[in-house]
């Protein structure tokens, strides 16, 4: 609790003790920045504005109350988790009940010690760091299960569990769902001839080169090996045969760093799309694609084949 890298917000109709609230908070080392609202809704309005990590709010307020005022902050996914403690001179126990049902996360009685109200601060911003800590942590652990380490692009087993949700949606819906599977030609040759490493460097930059050619509503994934797949969802088989296109004409004009050489490849591409006859279930559309793939390569590398629906 040293350094001053928390935030608070401070809700309250009453300027004095708003003042009071603030200069307790600027005396001490933990808190870096301070707001005030004069009411439940400006007190919203500037959560939602800059979402700060506690909240001070008064329970009696015109217009829009401290319970509403909670109403209106767990509502909001962004700010479900900023703890809220509520100041009031209210002392019955079911208004304090209240208060802790609607999602305070604890209640202090005015007029209030300044050293007991530091304390609860304190233990509601520990607790704050500890959830952000654990999220931050779940999130690094969510994209690691996720994620090929080499490419930075989704794994397989990731990516197929998308392309069952989309296709499910797909099939319900009757929206177009395309799916690209393209492969580095001659990889194989690269790695005798270069080396693994280099072949590493080569895949880790087409990793870069996908991310940077995709919409963010698409999504792209390594199959496995030197073998990628793109999905791209409310696209139709022309539109992804022209993503695929661009694709490739960019990665053979891309300079690939490999191990202090600079290396030219080329791709293959097949593309496929649904809804189609041919397409009953998720593994159908890659089927499809791994043909036109196949055909690629069969007929020269370096080149797109679409298999029309």
């Amino acid at each position: 609790m040293g350094r001053r890298d928390f935030r608070v917000l401070v809700v309250d109709d009453s300027p004095g003790l708003r003042r009071e609230v603030l200069d307790l908070l600027d005396r001490v080392d933990f808190v870096a920045a301070a707001d005030e609202a004069g009411n439940g809704l400006e007190g919203f309005k500037k959560a939602l504005a800059s979402p700060p990590d506690l909240v001070l709010c008064d329970l009696v307020m015109p217009t829009v109350d401290g319970f509403k005022f909670l109403g209106l902050v767990r509502a909001r996914p962004e700010l479900r988790d900023v703890p809220v403690i509520l100041l009031t001179g209210e002392t019955d126990v079911d208004t304090k009940i209240r208060g802790l049902e609607l999602g305070a996360s604890d209640y202090v009685t005015k007029p209030f010690d300044g050293g007991e109200l530091l304390a609860r601060i304190k233990v509601q911003l520990k607790i704050k760091a500890l959830q952000d800590a654990l999220k931050a942590s779940n999130e690094q652990l969510r994209r690691l299960s996720s994620t090929d380490p080499l490419t930075g692009l989704y794994n397989r087993r990731y990516f197929m569990g998308v392309l069952e949700t989309e296709f499910e949606r797909t099939d319900r819906y009757g929206t177009p769902l395309s799916f690209v599977m393209f492969d580095i030609d001659h990889f194989k040759r690269l790695n005798d001839t270069y080396g693994h490493q280099a072949g590493d460097d080569v895949l880790r930059e087409m990793g870069r080169v996908v991310r940077e050619a995709i919409r963010t509503s698409d999504v792209p994934g390594r199959y496995g090996g030197e073998e990628f797949c793109v999905l791209l969802p409310h696209t139709e088989v022309e539109g992804a045969a022209e993503f695929a296109r661009r694709l490739r004409l960019t990665v053979e004009n891309h300079p690939f760093p490999a191990q202090g050489e600079v290396l030219r490849v080329t791709a293959s591409f097949g593309v496929a799309a649904c809804p189609s006859a041919e397409v009953h279930r998720a593994q159908d559309l890659i089927g499809l694609a791994d043909e036109a793939l196949y055909r690629a390569k069969n007929e020269g590398r370096n080149r797109v084949v679409v298999r029309k629906p």
